[in-house]
């Protein structure tokens, strides 16, 4: 038996340490590549988790306005821009203030409808026979550990049109 053909099927040392070298530089790219999928992931669903608590929030004030009978105005208060919706025999407002928008129902107390809220205006939409009301919303991005801000601003905007006076 020749000894050099023996030798030649084992590996050296410096060729197992290379083969290790290579395998943790896969793994370690590997590794980088998971976290930041894991990342965008989670951001992902807290911006989708965002939408529909946003656009739930904003289906509520469109059916308030489009209920609103004896129709809608506006009123610059202490406690920033208040929207007043008259219903038949109910009155409802929203109000922004301190990142959160509010509901109040009749004449009982302020309820928490959306947080987290960088800006709300509500706006009147002048058309050629009828007023419809716009409301604007732009969400706080969530920035939390290391994960980074969504790169689309959160923005909405909502229109609706309170009923006519019913004609006598």
């Amino acid at each position: 038996m020749n000894i050099r053909a023996s030798c030649q099927r084992g590996y050296l040392l410096t060729e197992a340490l290379v083969y290790i070298g290579v395998l943790f530089v896969i793994g370690s790219i590997g590794y980088v590549a998971m976290y930041k999928c894991i990342d965008n992931c989670i951001v992902l669903r807290r911006n989708a988790e965002d939408i529909v608590r946003t656009v739930h929030a904003g289906e509520a004030w469109r059916k308030d306005v489009r209920a609103a009978t004896s129709g809608a105005r506006l009123e610059n208060s202490a406690d920033g821009n208040i929207l007043h919706l008259q219903a038949s025999g109910e009155s409802v407002d929203y109000r922004f203030a301190d990142g959160v928008v509010y509901r109040r129902s009749g004449s009982g107390g302020w309820v928490h409808v959306l947080d987290r809220v960088r800006s709300c205006d509500f706006h009147t939409d002048a058309r050629q026979s009828l007023t419809a009301w716009r409301c604007e919303l732009e969400l706080e991005p969530q920035i939390k550990g290391v994960l980074k801000p969504g790169r689309v601003r959160p923005l909405f905007t909502f229109l609706a049109v309170p009923q006519p006076p019913a004609k006598p």
